[in-house]
């Protein structure tokens, strides 16, 4: 079972630790790059336990509420990349907001516990992944010109950029 506190407590060792956020946003940047977030529910995944980094591999757990399993055709992309993953059912211990006297546990003010059933999917990546989509990813950073954003460069063709260069200098 899943304790609402335990899952705080795991964010808030993330964001006082500069690696463990790091980590995290690297394993992000791998989920995103292998388009996992276009398989149905797999944005809505909420981090449990993570990242446990090890020698090889750095591991995290997600949780989705029951009725929002995440597709499994994302968890078998993922496997394709000598990643394991495993899909569990669990449930988390939520408590209950008070709106009548039957909602307070004895003895405190404190709302009563309920369960709610949840999806929980461990995903444990092996880090020579992580580090070659880093790699992809400082480069195409590299090649970006820093002056315009992506978009603007791509939509418009080489010809055009020149003019606009050359019609800038003439006035300065």
């Amino acid at each position: 079972m899943q304790d609402v506190l335990d899952i705080i407590k795991n964010i808030e060792s993330i964001y006082d630790s500069n690696t463990s956020f790091q980590v995290l946003k690297d394993f992000e940047r791998v989920i995103d790059e292998l388009d996992i977030y276009v398989y149905t529910n797999w944005k809505a995944g909420e981090l449990v336990k993570g990242p446990i980094i090890s020698r090889h591999w750095v591991e995290c757990e997600f949780m989705w509420p029951q009725d929002k399993m995440p597709d499994p055709e994302g968890g078998k992309r993922l496997l394709d990349y000598d990643c394991k993953v495993t899909y569990a059912k669990d449930h988390l211990i939520v408590p209950r907001k008070i709106e009548d006297p039957d909602d307070i546990r004895p003895g405190t003010k404190k709302g009563k516990l309920d369960r709610t059933p949840i999806w929980l999917v461990n995903i444990k990546m092996p880090k020579k992944l992580i580090a070659d989509i880093y790699t992809g990813y400082r480069e195409q950073e590299m090649i970006e010109p820093l002056d315009l954003p992506p978009s603007e460069t791509a939509s418009q063709p080489a010809e055009t950029l020149a003019d606009q260069t050359s019609a800038e200098e003439a006035t300065v």
